[in-house]
């Protein structure tokens, strides 16, 4: 019987390093690693053993504080290691925020203070990543017109967050209110996340859930048993038009087509002041190996060329509303986007 603790992505053993479930193995295994120095962290965040953008900001703070201990907390030997971590994924927008914020607050104060001010500030973020999933679970549950069946693409859960999730916590909290019946998930090619961990994360939370093909998606929203479409964020340009997994903006443009509501769930940390449109958001490829097979099961020939960005991105002229912790926000972006990254992103003090 799996467990609420089971689904937890990170445990962070202060002083020391953090313990991980690697998702790139669920759900067939259930293995959890502990990382103990920098490099280890770094590769975890490419391979996709942890991965969520809010989750994977925090574990760059991690990262930040055990790269404090192996290389000194000296401002240039920290500069390094947090540049170094921020290049690891590229479109996550929390990945380089929250790194640069801690690194930042950190070198305010004397060296031999920052080791423990990393590792207090990674602990208060993930604490805080908690509360805001579930005031984006509630904000989102008031919006209208989500019955019956929805859809959603990649995984946005607790494996992603560390918390309840973005908007699988929404989905959660409407078919706990009783408004929707059934969750139908992408399975996310090419890595699967929407078959391997949503479907497994759904699983355990008691919702009834149907798994499709990417490519199934207009059949099923053409069908009529889809309301609405709600997926996460990796990052969002100060216009509303936002990254998220490969397939994202093709999903946009179905709902569009047939009339139902488009959403984004995500943190006010998701939205990047330094971008403008979407044309600035940086979209990560990854190697060819991923398409054409999964694991060590090939389906291609070996030596092939592959078209394999992570990312796409979807104009904010698609999306219905952007619904955060703070407030949902309507089109046109620009005002309401501009007005929300103006509040402390978690509304207390920073001193930790």
């Amino acid at each position: 019987m799996t467990t609420k603790k089971d689904l937890l992505p990170i445990e962070l053993f202060k002083g020391e390093g953090i313990k991980i479930l690697d998702q790139s193995l669920l759900p067939r295994e259930k293995t959890r690693v502990f990382l103990k120095d920098t490099e280890s962290v770094i590769k975890a965040i490419q391979s996709l053993q942890l991965r969520g953008a809010p989750l994977i900001g925090i574990a760059g703070i991690c990262g930040l504080a055990i790269g404090s201990s192996e290389y000194g907390t000296e401002k240039q030997a920290l500069e390094k290691v947090a540049k170094k971590i921020i290049g690891s994924r590229p479109t996550a927008n929390e990945l380089g925020l929250l790194i640069t914020e801690a690194l930042q607050k950190c070198l305010e104060l004397t060296p031999r203070k920052r080791n423990q001010f990393l590792w207090n500030f990674a602990e208060k973020k993930l604490e805080l990543q908690k509360q805001n999933d579930l005031k984006i679970a509630k904000l989102g549950a008031t919006l209208s017109g989500i019955t019956g069946g929805v859809l959603t693409h990649c995984n946005t859960g607790p494996l992603a967050t560390g918390g309840n999730g973005t908007a699988l916590a929404i989905i959660q909290e409407c078919w706990q209110q009783g408004n929707i019946d059934r969750c139908y998930a992408t399975e996310t090619r090419p890595l699967l996340q929407g078959a391997r961990l949503t479907m497994w994360e759904l699983e355990q939370m008691g919702i009834p859930a149907t798994l499709l093909p990417d490519t199934a998606a207009a059949s099923l929203i053409s069908s009529g048993l889809i309301s609405a479409v709600i997926t996460g964020a990796d990052r969002i340009a100060i216009n509303g038009d936002t990254a998220n997994k490969i397939g994202t903006y093709g999903l946009a443009v179905l709902a569009n087509r047939h009339n139902i509501p488009f959403y984004i769930a995500a943190p006010t940390t998701t939205i990047d002041k330094f971008c403008s449109t979407g044309k600035d958001i940086p979209i990560e490829h990854r190697d060819s190996s991923e398409v054409g097979g999964f694991r060590k099961e090939r389906w291609t020939t070996k030596k092939i060329d592959a078209y394999n960005p992570a990312f796409d991105v979807t104009p904010g002229d698609l999306i219905t509303a952007i619904i955060t912790e703070h407030e949902i926000l309507k089109p046109p972006y620009q005002q309401p986007i501009t007005k929300v990254t103006e509040h402390n992103l978690y509304g207390e003090k920073d001193d930790v």
